[in-house]
């Protein structure tokens, strides 16, 4: 089918998109304690930041609580791929609480070397948003030496001990590109802020990031499929933007899309954010193939093969039969 211009149009599907593999991982750590213990399974937090994932597992038995408290005494309760810190495991344990630590271990590769970093009584600049999961877990490891860098407007507000002993941590979710330039400008105040031993910005993220820029580059519009509160989805629709797309829209699935949006466009991008079943990018594609975009071409950037086994609390039961 052709647009009023006469113009063919088409759907751009960036590849890779969807589940990265810590994601994966959390969600099939929910799914296996409710498997292998029986519902109620308590989750503190969202497991990831998915609004769909969610409601499924609650579906399933999962109860999602904000604080550790909510959860009976005794109970078992998973922490989410964001991270937790040391506090939220002690008072776990003080509520005599059994934990599945589903973190993400790209999450806790950042928590380690905050812990090493503040041993060696370095300043720690934590690059990320207030407020994230992410950064509180981070921060926790070392609240006397994190400081948290939210953006470029932070920079200037940055006050430090030492500029000789200085190094810089990041969320995991964030944009890559935005973070290089945090960065730049740190080391404009800074020039001795040391880097991280290797790159603390997922390669799911980055990878999600290069995708949805090739597609942005050949589109008019870009839908992203993700939740509000995911960073990392949230950041697609920045790039998108960034690198040729006219208009890009948040979606959390196909009944979001707006039929005005569709007005005069030929050609549409699609990718998903890390927390996303690819189920929803398949309604998204079957809302725009009502429209008249019957030509999907799947464009691939990146090969992912990374994968991650489930929480060694639960990989212990689970051998045991208990």
């Amino acid at each position: 089918m052709t647009s009023k211009t006469g113009a063919t149009r088409r759907v751009l599907v960036a590849k890779p998109r969807g589940y990265c593999a810590g994601v994966d991982r959390a969600v099939q750590a929910v799914e296996k304690a409710l498997e292998q213990y029986g519902a109620p399974i308590y989750v503190r937090k969202q497991i990831v930041h998915n609004t769909h994932v969610v409601k499924t597992l609650e579906e399933r038995g999962a109860i999602f609580v904000e604080e550790t408290d909510e959860v009976p005494e005794g109970a078992i309760v998973v922490f989410s791929a964001h991270g937790v810190s040391p506090a939220v495991h002690a008072e776990a344990a003080q509520r005599n609480l059994k934990t599945i630590d589903a973190t993400c271990p790209l999450v806790t590769k950042v928590h380690n070397e905050a812990r090493r970093f503040a041993a060696q009584d370095y300043d720690i600049l934590l690059i990320g948003h207030a407020g994230h999961e992410e950064v509180e877990g981070t921060a926790g490891e070392a609240p006397d030496h994190i400081q948290l860098v939210d953006g470029l407007d932070a920079v200037g507000s940055v006050q430090v001990k030492d500029p000789e002993r200085l190094v810089w941590l990041s969320q995991t979710t964030l944009s890559v590109d935005e973070t290089t330039e945090t960065v730049a400008r740190l080391k404009e105040r800074f020039p001795n802020l040391i880097d991280p031993p290797s790159d603390d910005i997922c390669y799911a993220t980055q990878n999600r990031q290069v995708a949805v820029k090739e597609i942005a580059a050949r589109a008019e519009l870009v839908i992203v499929v993700g939740s509000e509160n995911s960073s990392n989805s949230k950041r697609l629709v920045e790039v998108a933007l960034d690198h040729g797309a006219d208009a890009a829209h948040l979606v959390d699935d196909a009944s979001f899309i707006r039929d005005e949006w569709l007005e005069g466009v030929t050609t549409v991008g699609v990718t998903s954010g890390a927390s996303v079943p690819d189920e929803l990018v398949a309604g998204v594609l079957e809302r725009l193939a009502s429209h008249g975009f019957h030509d999907v071409e799947e464009v691939r950037s990146v090969e992912e093969s990374v994968r991650f086994a489930l929480p060694h609390e639960l990989r212990k039961d689970l051998r045991a039969g208990v």
